[in-house]
């Protein structure tokens, strides 16, 4: 297995469980909440991470994905080049549910790619993660968080104000929307890793609803709870 990467620089050991953010500060605040005495894994491009020890004793890394599909994919090829093998995304998207509120987690169950990257690796079909990983997700989390369906987009703002994007995405079955999860699911099957994604809603985008965003104290409070779900779900043995 080739062991060198061009954008990540590794500068600390690798886990082989990850925990994906896409935000490079989120990384860091899940670095200081789930690690001890995390170490700077990587910098190179600010694509931020992190390899640490977990509470269960064992090295974990958390490392970020930057924003949109093909940042993901590149960052989650090179993660399995140098050696990952179970990883989980943790971040946020946007609630197309009237039900779900801001802070809400949402373990995904499938994810649409409605974007080029996830169709470039994937089948067109809705694209699933490790069931194990999405299980250990769910009992993690308890009552404290939803599942469901998610779809995958490249644009965080339409390129056509006047196209419902929204209503298209909710009758597909789709309850939240975000621009990861569904590349992390396709490229995980062709790479033969175990995936899982966990979001917290951050934007509330439901047809017909006015729209709302998190303030900055709602953001980092969903962080550190991801952060701590991804990692006791981690815990248990590979499947």
């Amino acid at each position: 297995m080739r062991e060198e990467t061009i954008h990540l620089r590794p500068t600390a050991p690798l886990a082989e469980r990850v925990v994906l953010p896409g935000d490079p500060g989120r990384a860091l605040l899940l670095a200081q909440h789930i690690l001890s005495e995390p170490r700077m894994f990587n910098h190179n491009r600010g694509l931020w991470g992190y390899t640490g020890t977990a509470a269960d004793g064992a090295p974990l890394t958390v490392q970020s994905t930057g924003m949109g599909g093909p940042s993901a994919a590149i960052v989650i090829e090179e993660l399995v080049l140098l050696g990952a093998r179970r990883l989980v995304r943790a971040g946020t998207c946007g609630a197309l549910e009237a039900e779900l509120e801001l802070g809400d987690l949402l373990v995904v169950d499938d994810a649409i790619g409605d974007d080029r990257t996830s169709q470039s690796y994937g089948d067109g079909g809705p694209l699933r993660p490790d069931s194990g990983l999405t299980d250990s997700l769910r009992s993690a989390g308890s009552s404290g968080s939803r599942s469901g369906r998610v779809v995958s987009s490249d644009l965080f703002y339409s390129a056509d104000p006047s196209e419902d994007r929204e209503s298209a995405w909710a009758a597909a079955g789709a309850v939240a929307v975000d621009m990861e999860t569904a590349t992390l699911f396709a490229l995980a099957a062709r790479r033969g890793v175990q995936a899982a994604s966990v979001l917290g809603v951050s934007d509330l985008i439901a047809p017909g609803t006015k729209r709302k965003r998190i303030d900055v104290e709602g953001l980092e409070a969903v962080g550190e709870r991801l952060g701590s779900l991804c990692s006791v779900a981690l815990s248990g043995e590979p499947a």
